[in-house]
């Protein structure tokens, strides 16, 4: 007897917001690191399912302008790296 499975492969695209190009959107999925570090993140707006654009880099690369809701605040690229997005 013959048992046909059709198995269903999720693939999962680990991006931090320090990987994306400047003009780049996404959504926020989720934040890790140091406790108080995500907290403060949290509170500036970056909770999961929130959309957020890349809009520049400084010369150097750091820091990273944001535009989250509306509003415009600088992260440094230590903190983006710890927040995860899936880009549109």
């Amino acid at each position: 007897m013959s048992d046909e499975r059709n198995d269903v492969l999720t693939v999962i695209h680990d991006e931090s917001l320090a990987d994306l190009a400047p003009g780049a959107k996404a959504v926020v999925r989720r934040l890790e690191g140091d406790p108080a570090a995500v907290r403060r993140l949290m509170e500036l707006g970056l909770v999961p399912g929130t959309p957020i654009e890349l809009v520049r880099r400084a010369p150097m690369g750091d820091p990273l302008e944001l535009r989250v809701r509306g509003a415009h605040f600088s992260i440094r690229r230590r903190e983006a790296d710890s927040i995860h997005v899936d880009a549109d």
